[in-house]
């Protein structure tokens, strides 16, 4: 039988999103629904807004770090899960017999299905998600800043278990946005001398107050200069072009740049810096397993992104707002459907 939800949804690329009754058909088996209290708004909601991978299919309904309550569920789906608070990421299922779902590697998996591609979003009455991929939240976490830990939080987390960062590790940030401020305390709470990267000096101040030992303007040589060869990691969460080899420059022998955002212009590729044995690598967010320890880690070590809640309602505003760079460090909406 179908049935219909509402959602705020861009009907063609670059739109402004409009309230409006959409489908929704017979719930899978193996998926849940997903009523929606809270949602952050994300730069990667804006890529898909304006089609900028060439990846969107209209009328879509953004929203990628939901958080929520399982209320129905399809007939192979555990029935205890019911009445669960759940959060829910940029991945929403895959296939679950693959060498990499096996490994507990599922964000590898080559039928991987993610949130916003020809599926609906968070910015909506409810949401739908394969039953593993709805997250269990932890009830020291309060539900309003949980929704940017499963996206943003699980991205950082999973590049730090991906790289094996060790707690005597000297690591830099790059980008102190939605990502980078959560990766400044993430990365203090393992252990690691942490090194803030920014080009707004006003921000210094806060992230010391996150656990940045060392904030240094990314956008002064001079500054720059006296980090020369000194970090074993520098994690990049901006998703503006960089100099490629000023940042390698930074690193010391056998260190490595790694990327969770993705630049807006391709990376230059400086073999000679590189004979050092330093390295470049990314990494996407991680599977239910990490969400799971990325979620109990943070409500142990009490780890929260810096939201700025607005109603649903307000949507288009946010938006304007995000991409003037004009919020600290990320919107939650609350759904007032």
């Amino acid at each position: 039988m179908n049935s219909t939800f509402r959602a705020y949804a861009a009907h063609r690329p670059g739109a402004a999103l409009e309230l409006s009754e959409l489908p929704r058909h017979e719930l899978p088996a193996d998926e849940v629904e997903i009523s929606v209290e809270y949602c952050g708004l994300c730069h990667s909601d804006l890529a898909m807004i304006r089609n900028d991978w060439d990846t969107s299919i209209y009328p879509l309904v953004p929203g990628h770090e939901v958080v929520g309550t399982i209320t129905s569920a399809g007939k192979n789906v555990p029935l205890q899960n019911i009445g669960k608070r759940v959060g829910v990421g940029w991945y929403s299922g895959s296939c679950g017999y693959c060498t990499f779902c096996l490994s507990g590697r599922q964000s590898l998996c080559g039928s991987r299905k993610k949130t916003l591609v020809g599926r609906h979003g968070g910015f909506a009455s409810s949401i739908r998600c394969h039953w593993k991929w709805a997250t269990p939240l932890p009830a020291s976490l309060p539900p309003n800043i949980a929704g940017p830990l499963c996206c943003a939080g699980l991205t950082v987390y999973q590049a730090i278990l991906h790289s094996r960062i060790r707690p005597t590790d000297r690591v830099g940030v790059i980008g102190i946005g939605g990502l980078g401020h959560l990766a400044i305390q993430f990365l203090k709470k393992w252990g690691c001398h942490v090194t803030a990267f920014t080009s707004n000096p006003e921000k210094a101040a806060k992230q010391k107050t996150l656990g940045a030992d060392t904030v240094i303007q990314s956008n002064c040589k001079q500054a720059l200069s006296v980090a020369s060869q000194s970090l074993d990691w520098i994690l990049c969460t901006s998703p503006a072009a960089i100099d490629t080899s000023t940042w390698l420059d930074l690193l010391a022998p056998g260190g490595t740049l790694h990327f969770v955002g993705i630049p807006s212009e391709p990376l230059s590729l400086p073999i000679p810096a590189l004979l050092a044995q330093k390295s470049i690598t990314a990494s996407t967010p991680g599977g239910p397993g990490v969400m799971t320890e990325m979620l109990k880690f943070a409500a142990r070590h009490h780890i929260q992104p810096l939201i700025e809640e607005l109603p649903l309602s307000q949507i288009n505003e946010a938006i304007v707002r995000l991409e003037k760079g004009d919020v600290r460090y990320r919107f939650v909406l609350r759904n007032d459907l």
